[in-house]
C-alpha cells in the first residue's frame, strides 16, 4: 500500500498536516492500495503564497525557456510510464492497453505539442497602431477529476504553464498516481518552486482553494452541480473561471448511414472507461423504421464486450471507480428498468467477478427525451437508444437536454453528415468516427460548461490580453 502523505509545495514534498486521508481500493479486486492525506486551509494557504511569490519571475521568463521547462517535465513523465500505466489502472478500471495510450501516453504527447506551440500561441499580434500582447493572467487554482487524471492534468497545467501562469492543483483524491508522478517530475525539471504547488486532498481543499483571494483563475473539471457553485463563489470575487463540466452527448444516425459503423463507433465511445467519460456518446439517434435492425446490431455488438479485469488482455470493460459510483450507476439501471424501457441488452446477461466494482454494459432502447436517463450524465456503461421520424426532429432530440459537451452524426455523404452536425449545440462533434483532435478546441456548450483546453485555445484560457497604443507616425515631407 502507498501512503500519499505528503504535498508539493514551493518546491519540496512536505508531510502533510492532517491524518485525515482518503482510502483507495483497485477498481478491480477492492484491495486497499494506497492512502491519501488532505490537505487542510492552511496548506492551500501555503501553496497559494508560494505560487504568487514566483509569479512576477516566472511570468518574465522567456516563452522558449518555459518551453524547455515543459519538455523537461514530459521527459520526467516519460520515465514513469510504466508506474502510471499500473497505478491508474488499478485506480479507474481501464484495461491496460487503452490505459498506456490514452491515459498516458497521449497526455505525455501532449506535454510536447503545448511546449511546441507555446511561442506562436503567446506572441504579440500588431492591429493598426496597436500591439495585442498576452500576458499571464496570474494564479491557477486547479481542480482535476479522477476518470482521465492524467490527461485532465496536463490540459490545465500544460497550458497555464505555458502562458505564464504559476498554479496549485488540486487532484482527485481516487486516483493519486498521476499527481505523485507529476510532481516527481516537476522536481526532477528543476521548475523554480512555487510555480508548481500539489495539494492532496478531498473537496474541503478544493472549496479552500476555490475561495482563496490569491487565486486569480479557477481551472474545473467535473460534476455541472459542482461546477456551479465553484462558478457562483468565483462570480462573487470577480474570479475568472474555466468549467468543462458534464455532457449527455448524442449520436444521430441519419437514413443513409452505415449501420454497422455506427453500431461500432457507438459502442466504443459509450463503453469507453467503462462509461465514465465525460465526452462520450451516450445516446444514440436512430431512424423510427431502422430501430429493430440497430436493436438487433447493438445486442450482438454488447454481448461480445469482455467484462473484466484491466490487466487481462482479453478484457474490453473494466469495473467502475468505487463502490460509491458503481452504487449510483446500478441506482440508475434500476430506476431505467423499472420504467420499462425497452432492455436491448439486460444488466443480468453477463457473468461478472465476484470481487471489484463492476457493472455490466446495459442498452435501453425507445426511451422518450424526458426521460432521467436521457436528460442525466450517468457516468457507466449504460447507452441509450432514441428514434426520430426525421432530421429536424433528430436536431430537436440532439439538442433537447442541458448539456452540450460532443455530438456525433452518421452519415452516407460526409458533406450531409457536416451540415447536420453544424446544427448541433455541442463544442465538438465527430462526423462518420472521425478522430479525437487533441489541438482542436475542447469543451462544452449550456451546463456542459464554459472556457476550452487543447492546442492554441487551451493556453489562451490563462492568459490577458493588453493593448499598447503606439504613436502614430504623421508623413513629412
Amino acid at each position: 500500500m502507498i501512503a500519499h502523505n505528503k504535498h508539493f509545495i514551493d518546491g519540496a514534498w512536505r508531510p502533510a498536516l492532517d491524518t485525515t486521508h482518503t482510502v483507495v481500493h483497485d477498481s478491480a479486486t477492492e484491495e486497499l492500495i494506497a492512502t491519501v492525506s488532505h490537505g487542510t486551509a492552511s496548506e492551500i494557504d501555503a501553496a497559494v503564497k508560494a505560487a504568487r511569490a514566483a509569479f512576477p519571475s516566472w511570468s518574465a521568463t522567456s516563452v522558449v525557456q518555459r518551453a524547455v521547462f515543459i519538455q523537461a517535465i514530459a521527459d520526467g513523465l516519460e520515465a514513469r510510464v510504466e508506474s502510471m500505466v499500473t497505478g491508474i489502472a488499478a485506480e479507474v478500471g481501464m484495461p491496460l492497453k487503452l490505459t498506456r495510450r490514452i491515459q498516458v501516453e497521449a497526455p505525455i504527447s501532449a506535454w510536447r505539442a503545448t511546449a511546441a506551440i507555446a511561442a506562436d500561441a503567446l506572441a504579440d499580434t500588431p492591429l493598426r497602431h496597436s500591439v495585442i500582447t498576452k500576458e499571464a493572467v496570474g494564479v491557477v487554482g486547479a481542480i482535476t477529476p479522477w476518470n482521465y487524471p492524467l490527461h485532465q492534468i496536463t490540459g490545465k497545467l500544460a497550458a497555464a504553464l505555458a502562458a505564464g501562469c504559476c498554479v496549485v492543483l488540486k487532484p482527485s483524491e481516487l486516483a493519486p498516481t498521476a499527481a505523485q508522478a507529476l510532481g516527481e517530475a516537476i522536481a526532477e525539471a528543476g521548475l523554480p518552486n512555487g510555480v508548481v504547488n500539489i495539494v492532496l486532498g478531498d473537496k474541503n481543499a478544493g472549496e479552500a482553494l476555490v475561495r482563496h483571494p490569491g487565486v486569480d483563475l479557477v481551472s474545473f473539471t467535473g460534476s455541472t452541480a459542482v461546477g456551479k457553485h465553484i462558478a457562483s463563489i468565483a462570480g462573487q470575487a470577480l474570479k475568472r473561471v474555466s468549467l468543462e463540466l458534464g455532457g449527455k452527448s448524442a449520436g444521430i444516425a441519419l437514413a443513409d448511414a452505415d449501420q454497422a459503423a455506427v453500431v461500432k463507433n457507438a459502442i466504443a465511445s459509450c463503453f469507453l472507461n467503462s462509461g465514465q467519460t465525460c465526452s462520450a456518446i451516450t445516446r444514440l439517434l436512430v431512424p423510427q423504421e431502422q430501430y429493430d435492425d440497430y436493436r438487433a446490431q447493438l445486442q450482438t455488438a454488447v454481448e461480445a464486450l469482455q467484462v473484466g479485469d484491466p490487466r487481462d488482455g482479453k478484457t474490453r470493460i473494466g469495473p467502475l471507480v468505487s463502490a460509491e459510483h458503481k452504487q449510483r450507476v446500478q441506482s440508475f439501471i434500476a430506476e431505467a428498468v423499472n420504467q420499462g424501457y425497452d432492455v436491448i441488452k439486460a444488466h443480468a446477461d453477463t457473468a461478472l467477478p465476484n470481487r471489484g466494482f463492476y457493472v455490466a454494459p446495459i442498452v435501453f432502447g425507445r426511451v422518450p427525451l424526458e426521460a432521467r436517463l436521457a436528460q442525466e450524465e450517468v457516468f457507466g456503461p449504460v447507452l441509450t437508444v432514441q428514434t426520430y421520424a426525421d432530421e429536424d426532429e433528430a436536431i430537436a432530440i440532439a439538442n433537447g437536454t442541458a448539456y452540450g459537451l460532443a455530438g456525433a452524426v452518421w452519415s452516407g455523404s460526409p458533406e450531409h453528415g457536416e451540415r447536420i452536425a453544424r446544427r448541433m449545440r455541442a463544442g465538438q462533434v465527430d462526423v462518420n468516427g472521425a478522430p479525437f483532435n487533441a489541438v482542436a478546441p475542447f469543451g462544452g456548450f449550456g451546463a456542459s460548461g464554459f472556457g476550452r483546453e487543447g492546442g492554441t485555445f487551451g493556453i489562451e484560457e490563462f492568459i490577458e490580453l493588453r493593448a499598447i497604443q503606439l504613436p502614430v507616425r504623421t508623413a513629412t515631407k
